[in-house]
């Protein structure tokens, strides 16, 4: 593959090789206090972050009831040594990764099993308490924390595959299933997960479900909303919904799975999934490029379509600002030139030398026609990891300055980088930096912006500008993260008025007491 590409390379500018990037970069984003240990043990402390009710004072609490004695007793006698109160144990499940939000939950409930999950959302629900389900806790919108005092319900110990087919690839397991667990398990059997995301060393796949979570593939595996064959849920009244099917074609009355797909836990508690997954390419090939302007990114991508077509998997970008940015604060090697923008393709198929020749091809057009500058092409395993290191740790990079005011949307690819010069010039020398990346192949934008600490004057400045702009053109305000906490007002940027009374209505239908995952998704 080399040879193949400096040769037919000797006419343009040359592929750089990847060589000087050694360093060792991790594909999870467990770097970032993910991990419960790391979150309360590091610089990152609960105490140097405001509670979630005194940073946003107009969010009341409901009328919900508070825990009693005998509610704990009823919680331990249920689940033995699975109910978690000690308040340094509690740290972990109170705040989200990124140090925005901050609830105070007094218990977290570890159930293992769909029946316990139906007994404490019944009791629950009798009690009025109300409770947050929460599976790895890598969400961006403030979803799965609490915002006073609700009970979690962790998905930690509900982590079991229960069978896979593998003629049809369709695996069924509990929600609390670590994507990459899941990943790694199917890869002893030639098949894949349909998404891959930063955060897939942490994740559950029930967390992926109930935020229909997007990913790095999308592009070429759809939405969860297809891979998703069946799932089990509970209602807040502890009713179980088993839509668990693995078949491929049902036409039977409504398709309800699809409610609990991307509602956050509001409807339901999502407590096993049937999936679909896909063989696991037997030749993958990664290029990292650079080119000069946003214009020159859509011609690459418009070009990489039309000439790599069916092994197309994934076709990304992110801004000079975005590399900056994991060169100060990660130290991590840019194995080209600094330009504007850099764009990662990737490649999937099942033939190695077929594949490298069409990547040939498309990169030989693409730099005759002027359009990218410079590239390099992997020439390992560890190599695409490198490549893939630099587009998926962005995220990481960013806290190290300090706060981080993140978006999620999808706009129209001709208006995607517009809203990007907008804002740098709007917001000025106020802020640390102004950074995108995002998913080039689905019109997905990360919009990010850093300060040192959280100021309000900053936020004013972006907020509500970015949901207006997005609106405008007809775009949404979450593309892949869900609305959470902070979005849940912004849904009618997206969504029309009798959209929305529909959803309270569903809402009202499906958890007429409220309970389930309050204060988010839904603007009740």
């Amino acid at each position: 593959m080399k040879r193949v590409c400096t040769r037919q390379f000797r006419n343009l500018t040359r592929l750089r090789s990847f060589g000087e990037v050694r360093e060792k970069i991790s594909r999870s984003i467990n770097h970032v206090c993910l991990s419960r240990r790391s979150l309360h043990g590091s610089a990152c402390r609960l105490g140097e972050l405001e509670l979630t009710s005194v940073r946003y004072p107009h969010v009341q609490r409901g009328k919900y009831a508070t825990l009693t004695e005998k509610d704990v007793d009823f919680f331990q006698k249920l689940l033995p040594q699975r109910v978690l109160q000690d308040p340094s144990e509690l740290d972990g499940y109170n705040i989200d990764w990124m140090r925005t939000v901050r609830g105070n939950s007094q218990m977290v409930l570890r159930p293992k099993t769909t029946s316990e999950v139906a007994e404490i959302l019944k009791y629950c629900n009798e009690r009025h308490l109300a409770v947050v389900p929460q599976g790895g806790n890598t969400g961006l919108v403030g979803g799965s924390v609490p915002v006073f005092d609700e009970i979690v319900i962790s998905t930690q110990l509900m982590n079991q595959i229960i069978s896979l087919d593998e003629v049809s690839g369709i695996v069924v397991c509990q929600s609390g299933c670590i994507l990459e667990t899941l990943d790694n398990y199917l890869a002893e059997r030639e098949l894949m997960m349909p998404l891959d995301l930063g955060a897939k060393g942490s994740c559950h796949i029930g967390g992926n479900v109930s935020t229909n979570a997007g990913g790095l593939r999308l592009l070429r595996y759809g939405s969860l909303h297809g891979s998703v064959l069946g799932v089990e849920a509970v209602l807040a009244s502890g009713e179980i919904v088993d839509c668990l099917s693995s078949l491929r074609k049902d036409n039977t009355g409504y398709d309800l799975k699809q409610l609990f797909i991307g509602s956050e836990g509001t409807l339901g508690m999502v407590t096993s999934v049937s999936i679909l997954c896909p063989r696991r390419p037997k030749a993958v090939n990664v290029a990292f490029l650079g080119v000069e302007n946003f214009e020159a990114a859509l011609q690459t991508f418009q070009l990489c379509k039309g000439m790599l077509a069916e092994i197309l998997s994934a076709c990304e970008f992110m801004d000079q600002e975005s590399m900056q940015c994991i060169q100060e604060n990660l130290k991590l090697t840019n194995p080209i030139k600094s330009y504007p923008l850099y764009i990662l393709i990737e490649t999937s198929g099942s033939h190695g030398s077929h594949d490298e020749e069409k990547l040939n091809a498309f990169l030989e057009a693409a730099m005759g026609k002027g359009i990218v500058q410079d590239g390099t092409i992997a020439m390992d395993v560890t190599q695409r990891q490198n490549i893939w290191g630099l587009r998926e740790r962005i995220a990481e990079g960013l806290l190290h300055d300090g706060y981080n005011y993140k978006y999620d949307i999808s706009l129209p690819l001709p208006k995607l980088y517009e809203i990007v010069e907008d804002m740098r010039q709007r917001l000025g020398s106020k802020v640390t930096r102004v950074v995108s990346y995002g998913h080039l192949g689905d019109g997905n934008l990360h919009f990010n912006v850093t300060t040192p600490e959280y100021n309000k004057e900053v936020l004013g400045l972006i907020e509500p500008y970015i949901y207006e702009w997005t609106s405008q053109v007809r775009g949404s305000v979450s593309a892949e993260h869900g609305l959470g906490f902070k979005k849940r007002d912004c849904i009618r940027y997206s969504k029309e008025p009798n959209a929305v009374k529909m959803m309270v209505k569903m809402k009202k239908l499906f958890d007429p007491n409220g309970i389930l995952n309050p204060y988010k998704t839904i603007p009740l």
